[in-house]
């Protein structure tokens, strides 16, 4: 058996790609929802397409295009300004959900922007996972988690998935998180959202009735730990979560429900969700030594 030569190694990674989006195209729509530039969006479950908030610039007189060329009425079922996500019911789609990777993003990893910016059928980009980060800051609030990759996110691209080598989605694109520069939200995260807004049309938010600001802790008063930064409680408001708790203005707080809080970032990240409602615990350094709390999480 000859060896494959580097030409039939390309080739068969380029079949593979072209395989790749031929296998996700059927789950990928054409998203009309502002004046200008259709955007993309993609089959979240039966009858139910994720797509990118920004890109639904009115609320009503919605549609989408299928890769089988219909075109089907579609209605706002909630969205989410802060991660940038929406999501539509279409009656009668009838088609299969989107296949997701079971595996997060890892930087260096191939993969392909796809997205249906016009009738004419799919578009893709390819390029490479260059960075995974997060919490980060958004003119809206906080996002737990981003993707950044070197593949050209076409006009139209935002609310179409990133895909790996065997078409499932591993994040899905938008431009409308920080000024236009192009991120995917990890699939993880979007379906977690989408799930959450299907369901009650809104994320839930959550607050613990504090103010706070980044400090260093001495190594003295780390009880014992080698945790440099904490959350000195500046303010701690009546009759909130917090007072509930017992939480203590020049407590530093180090921890909430078991991860580790070393800045204000950090701390937002973890108010949202599933938590928001939920009692969990939570750990301070008061007077040099590390108390422990139990926290309901309120919700904005």
């Amino acid at each position: 058996m000859s060896t494959p030569t580097a030409g039939d190694q390309l080739r068969a990674l380029s079949n593979q790609m072209a395989d790749a989006v031929a296998q996700s195209r059927g789950a990928l729509v054409l998203v009309n929802g502002r004046q200008r530039q259709p955007a993309s969006g993609v089959v979240y479950a039966d009858e139910i397409i994720l797509t990118a908030d920004h890109v639904l610039e009115r609320d009503d007189d919605l549609s989408i295009e299928t890769d089988d060329g219909r075109t089907l009425a579609a209605r706002l079922v909630g969205r989410d300004p802060v991660s940038d996500l929406a999501v539509l019911r279409v009656d009668g789609l009838g088609l299969a959900a989107a296949t997701t990777s079971s595996e997060a993003a890892r930087v260096g990893q191939i993969i392909l922007a796809i997205g249906r910016p016009s009738s004419s059928g799919p578009m893709a980009s390819l390029g490479v996972v260059s960075a995974v980060g997060g919490p980060i800051r958004t003119p809206r609030g906080m996002v737990e988690q981003v993707i950044q990759t070197d593949a050209t996110p076409y006009p139209g691209f935002s609310g179409g998935p990133l895909i790996d080598a065997t078409g499932a989605v591993v994040g899905l694109l938008t431009t409308g998180l920080i000024g236009g520069v192009a991120l995917a939200l990890p699939v993880a995260f979007a379906w977690r959202t989408a799930e959450a807004l299907a369901r009650q049309g809104h994320v839930k938010r959550g607050f613990l009735g504090i103010s706070s600001q980044p400090v260093n802790i001495p190594p003295a008063q780390r009880g014992g730990r080698d945790q440099e930064h904490g959350l000195l409680i500046v303010r701690v408001e009546n009759d909130t979560p917090a007072a509930r708790a017992g939480l203590l203005v020049g407590d530093i707080l180090v921890s909430l429900d078991g991860q580790r809080i070393g800045d204000t970032d950090d701390l937002q990240a973890l108010l949202s969700g599933e938590r928001v409602g939920k009692a969990v615990p939570v750990e301070v350094v008061r007077g040099g030594e590390i108390r422990s709390f139990t926290i309901t999480i309120g919700q904005r």
